[in-house]
């Protein structure tokens, strides 16, 4: 991949990258309304269609210049918006409502995994063999790298409202109001190659166990 021109990179990542980012936001909007909050859904953001999840920066900009510089493509959508308040239990449904995003990640990488296995069995031949090989790599890739990112425990990722779901009252708002700091660290983390660190032996643990149950 490494060789590849960015019109390739683009053939190939832009539509596990679509689907990756679109589905995790719309499932942390359905799974909102199914514990009480209707925010996402009076907001017209309760849907499976991109346009309405699209970020000029983080759906364009960024997978454009992570293509040009890096042999894979990431990016993010809009937040879809989640009024925890209007959960019949926030602090308990908190929880699921921020792993919906990561395990909807999981269970595409899984999908994008399926999809490589049966295109490797296709004749070499078949013109769709070599872009669904690849494209089921792509897939598999993104999906993990953005499960393992939004994983970690810093407010506003889902790990860290999940962690906030997790810990007592106190330690719950301590950790809380990390959060409009949240990115900053998180930059900070990319730009002194501590992030990668961090998430490798997660992203291989989980290639390793999708490997393991295919």
């Amino acid at each position: 991949m490494e060789n590849w021109t960015l019109i390739q990179k683009i053939a190939i990542f832009a539509l596990p990258v679509l689907f990756a980012i679109t589905v995790h936001e719309a499932a942390h909007g359905y799974a909102a309304r199914h514990f009480g909050d209707r925010t996402a859904e009076m907001m017209g953001r309760l849907s499976l269609n991109p346009v309405r999840h699209i970020d000029l920066v983080g759906t364009i900009l960024m997978p454009l210049l992570t293509l040009a510089v890096s042999p894979f493509m990431f990016g993010w959508a809009k937040p879809v918006p989640v009024d925890f308040r209007n959960l019949r239990n926030p602090k308990k449904d908190m929880f699921w409502v921020a792993a919906a995003g990561p395990a909807s990640n999981f269970v595409m990488a899984i999908a994008w995994a399926v999809v490589r296995k049966i295109a490797i069995h296709l004749n070499q031949s078949d013109a769709f063999y070599e872009p669904l090989v690849y494209m089921g790599e792509a897939g598999v890739l993104v999906n993990v790298v953005i499960m393992v990112l939004n994983l970690l425990p810093i407010p506003p990722l889902d790990g860290g409202r999940i962690l906030v779901s997790l810990l007592p009252p106190r330690a719950a708002w301590q950790v809380a109001r990390i959060e409009p700091y949240g990115m900053y660290i998180l930059i900070l983390l990319i730009m002194t190659h501590v992030l990668s660190a961090i998430m490798q032996p997660f992203v291989e643990l989980t290639f390793r166990f999708i490997d393991l149950i295919l």
